[in-house]
């Protein structure tokens, strides 16, 4: 095979592999979104917080016999617990109000989120502990890196799990329904508040997988961490169709891919305007995303 070639798969493994990162945070956005139309900036720090609660939980769980990879459990917990008491301190009091509201009000908790574990741990990063030992996959003269492989699976599984707990399970129902009308499913009997926080703390949970996948990757955390990350899977989210879980997915995979080549092609200091640059694109000629609709309001 030749080498180009070669380094060319290479490079798609790579997006592949942040792509399902972004894909799966992204998931918290579009599902917050089909839920509220709420988009919810203090994502991008909730994986912020995954990242120290992992971090933090690896001594404690060696400690006591249990293997690091289980701070993924600890991760998971924390950031489920953040994001419904996210949702009942900043967002319900706010759920009548003008849109603008509730958005001014999620970049203000992500500021809070930032500058808090800021004073608390310093705005120095830290190293993050490789917690997955995967033995490299080999195709061929091409050898693949385990993480990438086991990041890749995982994301794979989770988008998989959580289309079908959507489609086929009571709970997945009723979020539909408070998707589609929140007053006629009240009457039905559905309970919207709990319907809405088991929202959040289920798109809260995969964020905190993709913060200890990510931590895997760049093994590097800090309090500003979820910014960048969060706008690129806001961006994936977008570009998919944001509220629809499918478009998630390939959102995140297609915006990983792109940063990817652009950085391995082009200019590694161009892959972030690339990246924003195809979300002014999709807001231009399809703002409804690949998978969305264009849903004509009556006025």
């Amino acid at each position: 095979m030749p080498q180009e070639l070669i380094v060319f798969i290479k490079h798609l493994i790579n997006g592949v592999q942040v792509g399902s990162i972004y894909a799966l945070v992204a998931l918290g956005y579009t599902m917050v979104y089909g839920i509220v139309k709420l988009i919810n900036f203090a994502h991008g720090d909730f994986i912020m917080v995954g990242a120290y609660a992992a971090l933090f939980s690896i001594p404690v769980l060696t400690g006591i016999g249990l293997p690091a990879w289980f701070c993924v459990f600890v991760a998971v917990a924390a950031c489920a617990l953040l994001g419904v008491v996210t949702e009942k301190v900043a967002y319900k009091p706010l759920r009548n109000s003008p849109r603008i509201s509730a958005l001014i009000t999620a970049i203000a908790v992500s500021l809070l989120l930032q500058n808090l574990f800021m004073v608390c741990f310093t705005s120095s990063p830290r190293p993050f502990p490789e917690i997955f030992h995967v033995p490299d996959l080999r195709l061929g003269s091409i050898q693949i890196n385990g993480v990438a492989v086991l990041t890749i699976v995982l994301s794979a599984v989770l988008m998989i799990a959580l289309q079908l707990f959507v489609q086929k399970t009571k709970l997945g129902r009723a979020m539909r329904a408070v998707s589609e009308d929140s007053e006629a499913a009240s009457l039905m009997g559905i309970s919207v508040n709990r319907t809405i926080s088991m929202t959040f703390a289920i798109g809260s949970g995969l964020a905190a997988v993709a913060s200890v996948m990510y931590g895997s990757v760049y093994p590097l955390i800090d309090p500003y961490m979820g910014s960048m990350l969060g706008l690129k899977a806001f961006i994936a989210a977008v570009l998919g169709g944001i509220g629809i879980i499918p478009g998630a997915m390939l959102g995140g995979l297609v915006i990983g891919l792109v940063e990817s080549l652009t950085k391995a092609y082009i200019n590694t200091q161009l892959a972030d305007a690339v990246v924003f640059g195809i979300l002014i694109l999709v807001l231009i000629i399809k703002p409804e995303g690949i998978f969305g609709k264009n849903i004509g309001e009556k006025v």
